[in-house]
């Protein structure tokens, strides 16, 4: 038989558990859930007709975010360098069967690494639509190389595409953003972006120069209700590792298990739409690994250290291997 004490003393440690520890971070986040689905239905009625700038539309997760943003009648541009497959994006859109009323895309042929063409390229869109309330910035390139073993055509290229394009295809959307003082600036980093690996050092690189931005520009827009959400995925099951530069600046060709293993393009789309109804600031969509390595960077960086050489010993091992 339990001693009627006994139990009366584990039931008032449980509580006390509960009240004092559980609680205090439970309700906080009920609280931040229930306001994020009232912002989610709220914004998502103002949602159709607005216009939507989607780079690397032609495939991946670009794709899948112009189906995303396409069925939620938003007016989206597709823009990319490859026209042909964008076409291919628009066609299989136009062929969709929708309950929404939706808006024939349109097609914007843009190389992110020819910085100058920008402006005139915004312009262009400006001409069809009169504004772009949404920018996603979602292009990019990856690198599979070391750091000593990527020559500095391929750091520069890399930067040029993921930072620099992005940079400057955003700046010439915010005056016509900032005259109408509404708008949004979305850029599609990643959580390498957040802490660095092994191998990634161009790739990472690129990314946390986008964290800074997109940091910076935030707080510079606040006057001016132009929002800017960052997103950092972790692996999508896309061609972004076959389509990845080695360090001489060939096609790495190959798919990574990884990236064959990671979160579907549709899933994360439909996450960014979230953002964007929720307005969220900064964004991680990843499993609990990419979590937890992002805690341990900032919590406790010698351990992080500590895991990515034993890491980087790893790769190299197996590069002697092959």
């Amino acid at each position: 038989m339990t001693e009627p004490g006994l139990c009366r003393s584990d039931n008032s440690f449980f509580w006390w558990v509960c009240s004092t520890i559980f609680l205090p971070l439970t309700l906080p986040y009920l609280l931040l859930k229930v306001i994020g689905i009232i912002k989610e239905r709220k914004y998502r009625e103002c949602l159709p007709g607005k216009v939507v700038l989607i780079t690397g539309a032609s495939s991946g997760l670009g794709e899948a975010l112009a189906h995303t943003f396409f069925l939620a009648g938003c007016k989206v541009v597709l823009a990319a360098r490859r026209k042909d497959e964008l076409e291919r994006v628009r066609k299989d859109l136009l062929e969709l069967h929708t309950t929404v009323v939706t808006h024939s895309p349109v097609v914007i042929s843009i190389d992110l690494s020819d910085i100058n063409s920008h402006s005139a390229k915004v312009q262009e869109i400006l001409e069809i639509h009169g504004q772009i309330d949404i920018i996603i910035n979602n292009a990019g390139i990856s690198v599979r190389s070391g750091c000593l073993s990527t020559a500095m055509d391929v750091d520069i290229k890399v930067m040029l595409v993921n930072y620099f394009g992005t940079v400057a295809l955003s700046k010439a959307c915010l005056p016509s953003m900032m005259k109408r003082k509404e708008g949004r600036i979305l850029c599609v980093s990643s959580v390498q972006g957040k802490f660095s690996i092994p191998h990634r050092s161009a790739y990472g690189a690129s990314k946390h120069a986008l964290q800074a931005f997109c940091d910076s520009l935030r707080a510079e827009m606040a006057d001016h209700n132009v929002k800017v959400t960052l997103v950092s995925p972790g692996y999508i099951r896309t061609a972004l590792s076959y389509n990845a530069l080695t360090g001489s600046g060939s096609q790495y060709g190959k798919m990574d298990p990884t990236t064959e293993s990671g979160y579907s393009p549709e899933k994360v789309a439909k996450r960014i739409l979230k953002a964007v109804l929720r307005d969220e600031q900064d964004v991680i969509v990843a499993p609990i690994a990419p979590l937890i390595a992002y805690w341990i960077r900032h919590l406790c960086p010698p351990l992080y250290f500590y895991i990515m050489a034993r890491r980087a010993r790893k790769l190299e091992a197996s590069d002697k291997v092959k």
